[in-house]
């Protein structure tokens, strides 16, 4: 595919925590090139093995709140006590070369970038069973109390998936992809 002479256009790729986004996403981008991953600002400390600029933008609270104020996010929002947010610049810039740019946020920032008028695909993943979710969260290492608290916000995040152009069951990462791809080729967005 020849970027350069066709219009870029983002995928958002949501869905609770510990459904698979950064797995999804990170193997769509091995198997697809051409595909571009925006990387989210976050007020939020680095996880063990997370990287500056790889995984986040790791943001002081003054900072994100300078930008935000600034208006250099595309979307933000305050989840779990901490900000997350798309810087506009790179995606506007990766847009603008024709990429096809996958935005790994939340239903809020989905949300905002709808009411924004911004066009685009929303691709919602779920977990098989709440069941399988709360083993994900569990195996995070994550306390039985913080488990329940994750369980209750996917649960208010899944009421929004009709919002969503497709949504995609992620029961294995290969299949996941493959129904993602399916999704895009249809679009004519690979």
């Amino acid at each position: 595919m020849d970027v350069g002479k066709r219009a870029g256009a983002w995928v958002v790729i949501s869905g609770p925590g510990g459904v698979g986004k950064t797995t999804v996403v990170r193997a769509l981008l091995r198997r697809n090139p051409a595909l571009a991953r925006s990387v989210s600002a976050t007020t939020r400390a680095p996880r063990t093995g997370e990287s500056e600029g790889k995984d986040y933008f790791f943001y002081s609270r003054e900072r994100f709140e300078r930008e935000r104020r600034e208006e250099a996010f595309l979307e933000h929002a305050e989840i779990a006590g901490h900000w997350y947010g798309t810087p506009a610049a790179p995606v506007e810039r990766m847009l603008a070369e024709g990429r096809v740019v996958l935005l790994p946020i939340d239903v809020q920032g989905y949300a905002n970038l709808k009411r924004k008028g911004r066009p685009g695909v929303g691709i919602f993943l779920m977990a098989p069973s709440e069941e399988e979710l709360r083993r994900r969260l569990a195996g995070r290492g994550a306390d039985p109390e913080e488990t329940e608290r994750r369980l209750r916000l996917a649960r208010k995040e899944m009421e929004h998936k009709d919002a969503y152009d497709v949504i995609v069951v992620n029961r294995t990462v290969e299949q996941t992809v493959a129904d993602i791809e399916a999704a895009l080729r249809k679009r004519r967005l690979l």
